[in-house]
C-alpha cells in the first residue's frame, strides 16, 4: 500500500474514510454508532451496486490498531454459510506498507455448496482485488488528509 500501516488501517476501519473508496460495501456501520469497530463490536454491511442485495453482520474478534483487525460473520448470509477474515498491516519502506488479507468461508446452504463454491470464490476474489486496488488509489491522493486527521485527533483525545 502506498501509505504507512497506521494510515491504511484507519482508511479501512474508520467509516468516514471507507465510504469514499470502498467499492464492495454500499453501507457499513458499527451497531451503536461508533466511528470504527473495537473488539466485540458488531457491524452491519450491505453490498454495493449489483451486490446490493447481499448483507452481512460481523463481530470483531480482534482490533489492534494499526496492526490487526479480524471479524467473523454472525449467523448466515447467502451465499455464505460461514465467513471470517483478518487484516494484518506491516510497515515496509518509508511511506509504504503491506496489507495481508486472509479469509475463510463456506458456501451455504449445503445443497448448493459444491456447485456454487467455485463461482462464489471467483467473485469474492475478484471483488476483493478491485476493492484493495481502489484503496491503494485512494491513498495515493488522500493519505495526507488521513495523516492530518490523525494528528488532529491525538491533540483532542
Amino acid at each position: 500500500m502506498p501509505a504507512p500501516a497506521a494510515i491504511v488501517f484507519d482508511a479501512f476501519h474508520f467509516h468516514q474514510w471507507r465510504h469514499r473508496w470502498d467499492s464492495l460495501v454500499g453501507t457499513t456501520l458499527v451497531v451503536g454508532g461508533a466511528p470504527c469497530p473495537c473488539v466485540g463490536a458488531i457491524t452491519e454491511n450491505t453490498g454495493s451496486a449489483w451486490l446490493s442485495r447481499l448483507s452481512m453482520r460481523t463481530q470483531f474478534i480482534a482490533y489492534d490498531p494499526p496492526h490487526l483487525a479480524a471479524a467473523s460473520m454472525l449467523g448466515q448470509s447467502f451465499p455464505f454459510g460461514r465467513w471470517a477474515a483478518s487484516m494484518r498491516h506491516q510497515d515496509q519502506a518509508p511511506g509504504h506498507s503491506v496489507l495481508i488479507y486472509s479469509y475463510n468461508f463456506t458456501v451455504g446452504p449445503s445443497a448448493i455448496a459444491r456447485l456454487a463454491r467455485p463461482l462464489v470464490e471467483w467473485i469474492f476474489e475478484r471483488q476483493t482485488r478491485k476493492r484493495f486496488a481502489r484503496l491503494a488509489l485512494f491513498l495515493v491522493s488522500h493519505a495526507h488528509e488521513i495523516e492530518a486527521w490523525q494528528r488532529e485527533r491525538t491533540i483532542y483525545e
